[in-house]
Parts: structure tokens; sequence; C-alpha cells
């Protein structure tokens, strides 16, 4: 086997309460083709990003392909990549997730030296490159997860979500770097926020899963949203326009994309739209309940 194709979804992260824990995979996607070459490397990229991201080593997807074959011990002699991006980059849906469980994937498709893609291994491997799980886990495995580290590495569970759930994201035209968002983050926070937050995101899990009609309440957070208001003043306006009306809006991953979590036509896309300002896209995706696929000529994912 010469090549694969791999496609990846977006996600977001957080979900209102459950910051660095839960995610949800949506449908947007990114579909990269791996070739083993002779000798070399080459990178095409279309779509979102092109003409903007490096094309050499120093692109995340090579990277991370880079760093699965050094835990697999094998060496490519050449590497083709081709790109066709669909996922919004720098707006909270992402995609530097997706560029590592891409290559990660791909690597392991790819080598000669393994049966099957082990995905622990993988999550354990793409949440070091990404620096935490929240957004790979469930860029991975698909549907809503709940990711956590321990001294073994990084841990992951994925939720079936309710039939009825819509996610809708609104994005704007501005970008926000995940780094500046996190840099605004108190290193205290009172005990009843605390208290606050871990109450939310139990009823997060029962919402996502059981019942859409807890979806506003359970979204609800005091942890990290508001504390990083000024990085993204527009998206926070936006946010309180729509809760105010009873949406459950929220941050999207560290941002300044908006992500309602709808129910029916109360709150869905239509409503959603009629409350957001000119210079936002609407996106009525779903969820995404596969993750990470290969597509081509590939072992099956184990464990799927």
């Amino acid at each position: 086997m010469t090549s694969v194709q791999v496609r990846v979804p977006a996600t977001s992260a957080n979900l209102g309460p459950a910051f660095d824990c839960a995610g949800l995979a949506l449908s947007r996607h990114d579909v990269l083709e791996f070739a083993v070459l002779p000798s070399g490397l080459e990178v095409s990229i279309s779509g979102v990003g092109e003409g903007e991201l490096p094309t050499d080593e120093s692109h995340l997807v090579v990277r991370a392909f880079r760093a699965a074959c050094a835990q697999l011990g094998w060496t490519p002699p050449g590497l083709r990549v081709l790109a066709d991006n669909g996922i919004p980059q720098g707006r909270g849906m992402g995609s530097s997730a997706a560029a590592v469980v891409a290559g990660v994937v791909g690597a392991w498709a790819l080598c000669p030296d393994v049966d099957g893609i082990d995905e622990e291994a993988v999550l354990r491997l793409t949440s070091e490159l990404e620096g935490h799980p929240d957004n790979v886990a469930p860029c991975l495995l698909g549907g809503a997860t709940l990711s956590w580290t321990e001294p073994g590495g990084a841990r992951a569970v994925r939720l079936a979500v309710a039939a009825d759930l819509r996610p809708v994201v609104l994005v704007p035209d501005a970008t926000l770097s995940t780094h500046v968002a996190r840099g605004l983050l108190p290193d205290v926070v009172p005990h009843d926020d605390a208290a606050f937050n871990a109450a939310r995101s139990a009823l997060l899990v029962h919402a996502l899963t059981r019942d859409t009609t807890q979806l506003f309440a359970a979204t609800d957070d005091r942890l990290h949203q508001r504390q990083r208001a000024a990085a993204m003043p527009a998206t926070i306006a936006l946010i309180d326009a729509l809760r105010a009306e009873g949406l459950a809006a929220v941050v999207s991953g560290a941002g300044p994309s908006v992500l309602v979590l709808s129910a029916g036509a109360a709150d869905g896309p239509d409503a959603v739209a009629a409350l957001t300002p000119s210079g936002w896209s609407v996106l009525a995706l779903e969820v995404d309940a596969v993750g990470a696929e290969v597509l081509v000529g590939a072992p099956e994912v184990s464990s799927r």
C-alpha cells in the first residue's frame, strides 16, 4: 500500500462549562491523501489555507506524520500530502487538532509494520502534539467525547448524542490564537464558580445524550468564557444576545466562533440566523458520528 486518504472532522471543545474536557465532532471536514514517494516531500493545499499554509516540513500535518513515524520506527523514503481543507482556520473549530489527527492516522494507515490503527496510542500522541485532548478526542472518535489525562497519557470516552441535537456554528471574519485566549485565564478561581461548573458539566452529559431540553442550563459557564471577553468582545456580546433569547450558545473552543446547540425549530438555524449580525457566517451542521476515517486502501480503525 503506497497511498491512503484520510478524512477528519472539525470539532468544538468545552461546550460551555466542561473546560478542557468535553468536545463535539462536526460535519465539516479536511480530506488528505498521503502517498509514499521514492524521495523528497511534496505538499499541495486546496480549499481553506490555500496559498497561506506552509508546504514544507513545517506544515502541521507533516510534523504530525513524522512524529507518528518516529513512534512506529518507520521512515518512508519520500512523502506526498494532498490536502483539501474545509475547516476554518483559527476560529475555534479544531483546525490544528484535525491536522494533527490526520497526520498521525495517515502514518499509522501507511506503515507496513502495523496491522490496524491503535486508537489509544493515536490519542496519546495527538494529545501530546496538540497540548491537550479536548479537540483531538472528538476528531479521532466522533460524536461527543469526554477526555482527561492520566500519568500514562490522554484518555477519552465517546458519547452517543441525542438524535435531535443539531449544532449551529457562527463564524466571524476575525481569527483568534488559542495561545492568546488561554493566556487570559486566571490561575485561581473562586470555589463557588468551580462548584457551579462541576454541576453544569455533569448536567451537560445528560443533556447531550438523553434530554436536550436541559441544554440551556447545561451550557452555562463561569470559568473561562467571560474571562476571555477582552480578546473577543463581539463573540461574548453575541452569546449574551443568543442566551437572552433562551438559546444554548457558547464559545466554540477558544473562539472566536460561537456554537449553538439546537434541538428543534424554536432554536434551530433560522432562529439563530435571525439573531446573528452581519459579518458572521451561519453553518448549520450535523454531529459527525464517525470521527477520523481512512477512506481508501487502508485497514479499518480498531475499536471503532
